[in-house]
């Protein structure tokens, strides 16, 4: 059964200028390349994308440079978490302005929540406010709200609710929504790296690596081999992408690191949103020291994936 959501989507970085101005043409090098290594579709506007520190028009700006690099060689998936359930209905009529097909929402966050009823009639808003499809994300971490399996089998009963995005860090609860949904059209897909092998092996449909446009080699090896059932492979794969994934921590912030670490394959600047921390001088150097040393281990071998 082919999803609609599927394999090794990136939330990529979002490239700006000293006035916090979408960089157009580093955002567009930014996607062609993911185009090129094999990306399965395209995360704009989210977490590591700086989505909710750029302002709207900046925001809108991205999403919509976006979709017109990718057209219809890769599914756009854009960020449209906010606030209120009427903020993020405003933000996907923007983007069913622009073309856009899917929109990525969390649920609300600052206003403090009282029951999952609250979220669950945030998404059945949203839904009945749009046509385009939606796709449910779960990061406590930032909406200090945790959905639970439950509410999220709730809000997949709604027509044009397509995929979960998980970055809870529940293991139980990510095996439950698998279970749940498969061999049906509703995708899950695995939010946190760590996780992201076993959850392909469990059944997942696919995960959302922030290393997806630096080390594409790594995390499309785990999916083909997640995806076939072979934990040997699986398991090679993973540890190597759970290494890179480390660039992340060296830094004070993992959007900060992984900006700058992208930065390097000259696609784009290292510009943060104030008030992001800056990187020291020895954390680059760290940073460059192991993202090169990563880099040539995977030109070694096309795939040295130990064979039974």
């Amino acid at each position: 059964m082919q999803k609609k959501c599927f394999g090794i989507i990136p939330p990529i970085v979002t490239p700006i200028d000293e006035n916090e101005r979408v960089v157009e043409s580093e955002l567009r090098a930014m996607v062609e390349h993911c185009i090129k290594a094999g990306m399965h579709g395209i995360f704009v506007a989210g977490s590591n994308g700086e989505g909710m520190s750029l302002i709207q028009s900046e925001r809108d700006r991205a999403v919509k440079i976006t979709l017109d690099q990718c057209g219809d060689r890769l599914p756009v998936f854009a960020g449209a978490m906010d606030t209120s359930t009427r903020r993020v209905i405003e933000n996907v009529k923007r983007l069913e302005q622009m073309g856009g097909r899917c929109a990525v929402v969390t649920p609300e966050f600052y206003a403090r929540h009282a029951t999952p009823k609250e979220t669950i009639r945030h998404f059945e808003a949203i839904a009945r406010n749009t046509k385009i499809d939606i796709v449910i994300y779960n990061i406590p971490l930032f909406t200090n709200c945790t959905l639970r399996a439950e509410s999220i089998f709730k809000i997949a009963e709604i027509d044009n609710v397509v995929a979960y995005k998980d970055s809870a860090s529940m293991v139980g609860e990510t095996i439950k929504c698998i279970n749940h949904f498969k061999n049906t059209p509703f995708a899950v897909l695995q939010g946190m790296v760590n996780l992201s092998a076993v959850s392909m092996l469990l059944g997942a449909d696919g995960f959302v690596p922030s290393i997806g446009p630096l080390f594409p080699k790594a995390c499309l090896k785990v999916y083909e081999h997640g995806r076939k059932g072979d934990i040997e492979g699986t398991m090679y794969w993973n540890a190597i992408m759970t290494e890179a994934q480390e660039i992340c921590n060296l830094g004070k912030n993992a959007t900060t690191s992984m900006k700058y670490a992208i930065s390097l394959l000259g696609l784009t600047n290292d510009r943060m949103t104030l008030p992001f921390e800056p990187l020291t001088a020895e954390e680059k150097d760290e940073i460059r020291s192991r993202t090169r040393q990563m880099m040539e281990f995977l030109e070694k071998d096309d795939d040295p994936t130990p064979k039974s």
